[in-house]
């Protein structure tokens, strides 16, 4: 049986934050959410309202000896604008901010050090935090697999919401 580890990774509207982490090599599941805030059990709706304190945000349980931590962070900054404070793209508000919740010690350590290495190459500060991890809600069945479910609205979103464009441009390498 493999040994599993969790990395939760708030990046703005969750739908778009599945597809990118759920092809890799030792990802066994990315399951989409809420995570951070004082609601237990929250719906999208609560969360939408911008005051429960919640985050969307991806789960990930990952086996560690396919697919490193490391390399999960190097793949969620490369989904994001780390200089926004204010939500991610189109969407706005506190549930769109973006954040990396670590479950442990080495993985605090792994953002720290990610962070630090993103701040080179963007001018301003991140906004991205380093947090915690705190209980995880997963969200609403049809929330789940969007890119599958509903692949044209999904590439219609993530085209016009501006984020297709800012991954071109700032990691085209």
């Amino acid at each position: 049986m493999a040994r599993t580890e969790h990395a939760t990774f708030a990046g703005g509207c969750f739908w778009c934050m599945v597809h990118p982490f759920d092809e890799i090599p030792g990802v066994l599941q990315v399951t989409s959410g809420y995570t951070g805030g004082q609601v237990p059990h929250p719906t999208y709706e609560e969360v939408c309202q911008q005051d429960t304190g919640h985050r969307e945000a991806v789960d990930i349980v990952f086996d560690p000896d396919q697919v490193s931590y490391e390399t999960l962070l190097d793949i969620y900054w490369r989904q994001i604008d780390p200089l926004d404070p204010g939500g991610q793209f189109a969407d706005r508000g506190p549930s769109y901010r973006t954040a990396i919740f670590y479950h442990s010690e080495a993985q605090r350590q792994a953002a720290e050090a990610s962070k630090t290495r993103i701040q080179a190459k963007f001018h301003g500060p991140i906004a991205t935090e380093i947090l915690p991890a705190a209980p995880f809600y997963p969200a609403e069945t049809y929330h789940q697999d969007y890119y599958r479910k509903n692949p044209v609205h999904y590439q219609r979103y993530r085209i016009g919401s501006g984020r297709e464009q800012f991954l071109r441009q700032h990691w085209a390498d």
